[in-house]
């Protein structure tokens, strides 16, 4: 079964060095408290260093250290994952980017939605809003992903598909509600049988496995939230499974998924994806849609549930990384990015919400992008 082959950091063009010093960088991180915990996993040339462990297993000061077999809500880095099954269904002729997402759900056409494309979901330009306006109150209540779904049928959208660029969560549980349309399977048990049994992630499932619970390093929240029965760290939203940012896994499974990508799809004589879907994955989509503004379409690109590097702002994986790299983040302080040109991948996985750690989150994809030679 796939597996990340372990290398020392000299052996694949890494800086020893250079690579202290992103250690150093976590490190003082948990010092300052700015993260509670921490995992990274770089690697290169079909390689990877063992991935590293800092801070703790839950933000209070007096926690025990995190542990080495640690497990991460990744947020956002989830919406990949999820378009690669969409990608696995169109290379099967199952489906089409063109195809009209009422073909598939048809409560979906109410409130003049029935424009709204496959390809528009996956590259955040159907009008959707990020998040349901009544979001909270679906959480609060417990409700079911079909709850989800159902709410986002009845919205009207924010623009005619196609004419601008809204990040927007609530597509990719349209994505989740394809999948199990065309297989009669729902998203989370597609994957496990899908993608990630074939790749051996052993560690990783869309929701979690109760009996992993004490793996799962806990993320800080803030005091209100803290209050509810929904945040990240509740049993309602780990077993959620949301298939916009629910995915739990390690950082030694997700270097096999970035893996996956930089080999064009197959990884250890398992195929998923052919070369060709890789590029249309990773290619500014955007490009070919001329009704969204130049600079969006020159300075914020999008691929197909990838985020690639954008040319400057706060919203890019940092300013080293090279032009063609691609990845996301993930609002629990997560990070991803991939650099095919150096066949480089880097993975830094916290607990510390993304809208407090996206600083040292930068800073830190910086000194990894200064360590590959």
């Amino acid at each position: 079964m796939p597996d990340i082959p372990l290398a020392r950091a000299e052996e694949i063009g890494l800086s020893p060095e250079r690579l202290q010093h992103v250690c150093d960088l976590l490190e003082q991180a948990v010092r300052a408290d700015k993260i509670p915990g921490a995992a990274l996993c770089v690697g290169r040339k079909g390689a990877g260093l063992e991935p590293r462990f800092f801070g703790r297993q839950r933000p209070d000061p007096a926690a025990a250290a995190l542990r080495k077999d640690a497990l991460f809500l990744v947020a956002s880095i989830t919406k990949p994952v999820t378009a690669v099954a969409v990608m696995m269904l169109l290379e099967r002729g199952r489906l089409s980017l063109e195809d009209p997402v009422v073909e598939w759900v048809p409560t979906f056409g109410r409130r003049g939605k029935e424009t709204v494309l496959v390809r528009h979901l996956l590259t955040h330009t159907s009008g959707l809003p990020d998040m349901l306006p009544n979001d909270a109150k679906l959480r609060a209540a417990h409700k079911p992903l079909a709850a989800f779904v159902e709410e986002a049928c009845e919205l009207p959208l924010l623009f005619p598909p196609g004419t601008k660029v809204n990040y927007q969560s609530t597509g990719f549980a349209l994505l989740a509600e394809i999948v199990h349309q065309v297989t009669g399977t729902a998203l989370a048990d597609f994957l496990r049988k899908e993608v990630f049994e074939p790749l051996g992630m052993s560690d990783t499932s869309l929701g979690w496995r109760p009996e992993k619970k004490e793996r799962i390093a806990v993320i800080r929240v803030g005091a209100e939230r803290e209050k509810t029965d929904w945040h990240w760290n509740t049993p309602y939203w780990l077993g959620f499974g949301a298939p916009w940012g629910g995915l739990i896994t390690s950082p030694a499974d997700l270097a096999v998924f970035c893996r996956l990508m930089l080999n064009g799809g197959s990884l250890g004589g398992v195929r998923l994806l052919s070369p060709a879907a890789v590029r249309a994955m990773t290619t500014n989509q955007l490009l070919g849609m001329p009704l969204v503004p130049e600079e969006d379409r020159r300075c914020r690109p999008w691929g197909l549930g990838w985020k690639l590097q954008w040319p400057s702002g706060t919203e890019n994986f940092g300013d080293l990384p090279g032009p063609r790299a691609y990845g996301h983040w993930g609002a629990t302080g997560t990070l991803c990015w991939i650099d095919p040109d150096r066949e480089a991948f880097c993975l830094l996985l916290t607990t510390e919400p993304h809208e407090n750690s996206h600083r040292s989150l930068r800073h830190v994809s910086n000194a990894v992008a200064a360590a590959v030679s």
